[in-house]
């Protein structure tokens, strides 16, 4: 779906963008380095809950993925 795919790339866009390693971001949201890893490969969609602990982890607003 392109939308999820268009998600997930704001994600990893804006990880790196803020300079934030994969192993940071689990640490900062909670959530496991391998979940985060298949997400960010597209093997996995992320629940809303999951997209607002990674929107929280980089000081970000859950909206900021969708816009």
């Amino acid at each position: 779906d392109a939308e999820v795919e268009a998600v997930i790339d704001k994600i990893r866009q804006f990880r790196t963008e803020k300079k934030i390693s994969i192993v940071q971001l689990s640490v900062e949201s909670g959530i496991s380095r391998s979940h985060l890893f298949y997400i960010e490969s597209k093997k996995t969609v992320p629940s809303l809950e999951t997209l607002s602990k990674i929107a929280k982890a980089m000081k970000l607003h859950l909206r900021d993925f969708f816009v």
